[in-house]
């Protein structure tokens, strides 16, 4: 017989302010323990280092988790130009070193390279696997893996500051699978000038933004309360890239056990992806067809 999960049946989103020093899996666990739920997810790992928007999803909503992480999402970060490290950020070792220093035209000019459809090399200090073990653990033990180059959509890159010579303040939207450590090594490489992150802050991710957030220290002193719980997103706040299609009492019941549900006409074509709710409540997400939603998700929220 399966061991059933202790917790609370409690569901929604919580928009967290992650601190520098704390893995996002720390996170979690935090918002799962001050919300005393059963189960709880992120959308989208930021590095223990970065700091900002990491949107934790407790009970139902960890089923519409992969409609965030596939959504857009914005980071501002510092390059420190003239040094590249192991990592390609500040906690590896320097490997590398250079006296140029671009000026903030011939900058805006290289990153016209990193718009659109780009191909990436993922980082050696990262968590893509390499014949089944995570690239990071190989490169601990001093292994050079040549990783593949994977696509990432890059809707905007942009300079917003140049405090220094040595730095640049960039903000980048970009969609699913992004590494702003490797969008610093290569615009350094770019430039000939070599070029690590030094910070790394995500400002918003699909629907969700840091005017929402709450802080590590607001979880800790309202953790178990009914104020936290009030912070909570509702669950459908994760769907709202889908269109939203209306039930019948009859489709209704009929999703909620798993079933094909008649739902009300909407702006949807035969086979587009959207959500039902009945009576404000979301059901289910599937494709829609001649008439039916034909669940893939059924939120079970009664």
């Amino acid at each position: 017989m399966a061991r059933k999960r202790k917790g609370r049946d409690i569901s929604g989103w919580l928009i967290v302010d992650k601190p520098a020093g704390m893995t996002s899996t720390a996170v979690v666990n935090k918002v799962r323990w001050a919300l005393e739920a059963k189960k709880a997810g992120h959308a989208g790992t930021l590095d223990p280092e970065a700091t900002g928007l990491l949107a934790v999803a407790a009970g139902e909503a960890t089923k519409t988790v992969p409609y965030i992480t596939d959504a857009l999402k914005a980071y501002a970060f510092t390059v420190r130009l003239g040094q590249a490290t192991n990592t390609d950020d500040t906690e590896g070792e320097v490997i590398a070193t250079s006296d140029l220093r671009p000026t903030d035209d011939e900058i805006k000019a290289a990153l016209g390279a990193f718009v659109g459809e780009i191909q990436q090399v993922p980082p050696q200090f990262s968590a893509v696997k390499v014949d089944g073990e995570r690239a990071y653990k190989r490169a601990r033990d001093g292994e050079d893996m040549d990783l593949a180059a994977r696509p990432l959509w890059v809707e905007e890159l942009l300079l917003t500051d140049r405090a220094d010579a040595d730095t640049a303040m960039l903000e980048m939207t970009c969609g699913k699978g992004g590494y702003v450590r490797s969008i610093a090594r290569d615009l350094g490489a770019a430039l000939g000038c070599h070029g690590h992150v030094l910070t790394l802050r995500r400002l918003w991710s699909g629907p969700f933004d840091l005017d929402d957030a709450v802080t590590i220290e607001e979880i800790d002193a309202l953790a178990r309360t009914p104020e936290l719980d009030s912070r909570l997103l509702p669950l459908e706040t994760g769907l709202t890239d889908l269109p939203e299609l209306r039930c019948t009492p009859e489709g209704a019941t009929r999703l909620r056990n798993g079933n094909p549900g008649m739902v009300l006409g909407g702006e949807v074509e035969y086979g587009d992806e959207a959500w039902a709710s009945f009576e404000g409540r979301p059901l289910a997400v599937g494709r829609f067809k001649a008439g039916e939603l034909h669940p893939s998700r059924v939120f079970n929220l009664d």
